[in-house]
């Protein structure tokens, strides 16, 4: 059974080692792990130290299986990873759907979440969830050296109201 939590400051060293075996599967074939994994990890380390109030995460039998953030604790969705070894057992939909109920209570209707285009399992996770692409961008990354193509998807968490008679409720 997952459990979700509010992250504690001293979950800052697991959450890291987390976050970055989730991201070396995810940019594998796309990025040189090797040249990035050192600044990939100081930039967890340094995103969790600073930002561990908007973290919740996931439990199994009391051991971290993932996290997630709002970093601003606005409607997008800023990071969900999850622990590799425990990936499609249920974590990952528990972190979603534990934001998702925050961005409604915050009265958000719509959740945002972008990724890279060749996340494919990522694209199909959240496309599994309800999630459509929103928009694609390119950018060039001075870190990669190369273009990148992200993925912006959205969901519409609270159905829109229609008043009135017929379609679209003139």
């Amino acid at each position: 059974m997952t459990t979700i939590r509010y992250a504690r400051a001293d979950d800052v060293p697991a959450l890291a080692e987390i976050g970055m075996r989730a991201w070396e599967q995810a940019v594998t074939g796309v990025a040189d792990l090797d040249a990035l994994r050192d600044s990939a990890h100081m930039a967890f380390l340094q995103f969790l130290a600073s930002n561990w109030l908007t973290v919740i995460v996931a439990e199994q039998a009391g051991r971290i299986a993932g996290w997630a953030a709002r970093e601003k604790l606005d409607e997008e969705i800023t990071d969900l990873w999850v622990d590799p070894t425990l990936q499609r057992q249920g974590v990952g939909t528990a972190l979603l759907t534990a934001l998702e109920d925050e961005i409604r209570r915050s009265g958000f209707e719509v959740a945002n979440l972008q990724t890279h285009a060749r996340n494919a399992s990522a694209l199909a996770f959240f496309r599994k969830h309800g999630y459509a692409v929103n928009w694609l961008s390119v950018t060039y990354s001075p870190k990669l050296d190369r273009d990148v193509e992200s993925v912006g998807l959205q969901r519409q968490l609270i159905e829109e109201q229609v008043f009135g008679y017929g379609p679209g409720g003139f």
